[in-house]
């Protein structure tokens, strides 16, 4: 079996963000391995070892590889401080806190990318993740719709690049990996700062965090039209925010 050399990063890497591990339109490869079909040549086929690399992005902007959003949570998130809130939500939620780690990791990652005005508070996503999952990564729900944060199957398509929505900042990841916590976390708080910016064009004014969430459940604009809808998810989301926020 061959194994291909790493690639070496003599020079400084102009990173993103601090906690990435490869530079600007770079994401990171984990080792795998290749396997040669059988040729004239090399009639047995033949397995190369091809070590975590650095990888050019094919879109040249900003992308989030599944190894690289697990190498960010494994390596940074243990440490940190802040919301969201423990233990408030755990006589109704059992498992209401696995995930805060996860959370606060992600909200100060994408706070810190896209500097917002007002920044996200990691108990909207613990509320938001309260009223879409119940803190369930494998919730029964309908088809195409992935874990913790419920995101759609057109949502993953804006994440990653594939439907032209998003600018810049791209989640890019296959659906099954979807399903892990932590890549649905970072999938779902980038999204929502898309949210931010969808909400703001309906409403012709910067929307508040609370808005955006009313975006996120495809609220907002039926409210905005005065057609029905289903009050409930928002009234559940306001009551787990406040219980999160209560001294």
């Amino acid at each position: 079996m061959e194994v291909r050399d790493r690639v070496n990063n003599s020079k400084p890497i102009n990173k993103v963000h601090s906690w990435r591990k490869c530079g600007k339109g770079q994401h990171l490869v984990r080792e795998h391995v290749v396997h040669t079909h059988p040729s004239k040549t090399n009639p047995q086929g033949k397995d190369t070892i091809c070590h975590e690399h650095c990888a050019n992005n094919p879109s040249g902007k900003d992308e989030l590889s599944f190894a690289e959003i697990k190498f960010i949570s494994h390596t940074y998130f243990a440490n940190l401080s802040g919301p969201p809130t423990p233990y408030m939500l755990t006589k109704k939620f059992h498992h209401a806190d696995q995930y805060d780690t996860e959370i606060r990791g992600w909200v100060q990652y994408w706070n810190d990318i896209f500097k917002p005005d007002e920044p996200l508070d990691a108990d909207i996503v613990k509320a938001l993740i309260a009223t879409e999952s119940s803190f369930d990564p494998k919730p029964e729900a309908h088809p195409h719709v992935y874990g913790l944060m419920q995101l759609r199957g057109d949502t993953h398509q804006y994440l990653s690049g594939k439907k032209h929505d998003l600018r810049d900042h791209f989640v890019c990841v296959s659906t099954d990996e979807l399903w892990d916590p932590s890549c649905n976390i970072c999938g779902g708080v980038r999204w929502l700062f898309r949210k931010r910016e969808t909400a703001t064009a309906l409403l012709k004014r910067k929307a508040t965090w609370e808005e955006t969430i009313e975006d996120y459940k495809a609220i907002l604009s039926l409210r905005i039209n005065k057609k029905p809808y289903n009050p409930k998810p928002m009234e559940d989301f306001r009551e787990y925010y406040n219980i999160l926020k209560r001294e």
